[in-house]
């Protein structure tokens, strides 16, 4: 699909409809959305428990809806994936991005910053294939993250989020550093039909799809048939700081993060207890997992800011 409609009312296609998740972010957006959608010809369909989101996408795809857009944060857009993932639906439906939630790191990757920016991308029309993650066979959009980011992210409550937004994210990353005693694992990672093996203890382990970890403060382009994977090793705190300047500002390498891109990869505990994993900010547990990468697989509508990539 390409090109946009000529009005703002234009609907974006015969068969559009919206899964809105009314309690993301400050839960306010409900009244605002709903206008916008029937404007743009979005039917409205709302979830009302953790996981509906993915059982409306299915039906969404088996009523043969063309354009299915997600409203919410980065969770609620995790599921859709996952209901259309399980219709075996992604060739037939184009994903829109309606951000409505804490964060909104995925809106954001795709050049939609507003609910405004997400019916605009839907409106004009310019999709791109994004590849998708795969975590033992769950599909994730974002990133799947182990160690201390993972710990305080998932910690973070809805109401704490909810008050003070992203700053939340900050606060649990400062209570849990100070409980958190690394990860040990082994990570196997093929690159370029190359093998590699990391063993040891991990502040932390981040698999990219879409969001970038050791580039500028911008998500990756997820269009490359390949996962960032960075692995940081467990160092003092003021250590870890300073790494993290250096590679940020100074763009020089550091010798306790290593940096790949992969095709696959394996991870594994080497401790007595599961790896906890933030999978596109939801909490999941393994003690091993496989993790890698379906090129191309999701059409999405971005917005300019993509677009002219």
């Amino acid at each position: 699909m390409t090109g946009g409609s000529a009005g703002p009312t234009a609907a974006p296609a015969a068969n559009s409809r919206l899964v809105l998740n009314p309690t993301s972010g400050e839960a306010d957006h409900t009244e605002r959305v709903r206008r916008l959608a029937a404007e743009h010809g979005f039917s409205v369909v709302e979830t009302e428990r953790g996981g509906h989101a993915s059982e409306l996408a299915a039906a969404a795809a088996a009523d043969g809806v063309d354009i299915l857009a997600a409203c919410g944060g980065d969770g609620t857009i995790h599921e859709v994936i996952q209901g259309l993932v399980a219709a075996n639906a992604l060739e037939d439906v184009t994903l829109a991005v309606i951000p409505a939630g804490t964060a909104n790191i995925y809106a954001s990757g795709l050049g939609i910053e507003s609910v405004d920016d997400g019916f605009a991308a839907a409106r004009r029309g310019a999709t791109r294939g994004l590849d998708l993650g795969v975590a033992d066979g769950e599909p994730f959009v974002l990133s799947a993250i182990a160690g201390l980011p993972a710990s305080a992210s998932t910690s973070a409550s809805d109401g704490l989020k909810e008050r003070i937004g992203t700053l939340a994210f900050v606060i649990e990353g400062v209570r849990t550093a100070r409980q958190f005693d690394g990860l040990e694992v082994a990570v196997d990672v093929v690159a370029d039909g190359e093998e590699r093996v990391w063993e040891g203890e991990a502040l932390c382990l981040l698999v990219g799809a879409l969001r970038g970890f050791t580039g500028p403060n911008e998500p990756s382009n997820a269009e490359t048939g390949r996962l960032e994977v960075t692995v940081v090793d467990r160092l003092p705190p003021t250590g870890a700081i300073a790494e993290a300047v250096e590679r940020r500002f100074f763009d020089r390498e550091t010798p306790h993060a290593t940096t790949i891109e992969a095709s696959e990869l394996e991870i594994v505990s080497l401790e007595d207890e599961p790896v906890r994993f933030s999978l596109d900010g939801e909490p999941r547990e393994y003690d091993r997992v496989e993790i890698g990468v379906r090129p191309g697989e999701l059409r999405v509508c971005v917005g300019e800011a993509y677009a002219s990539r």
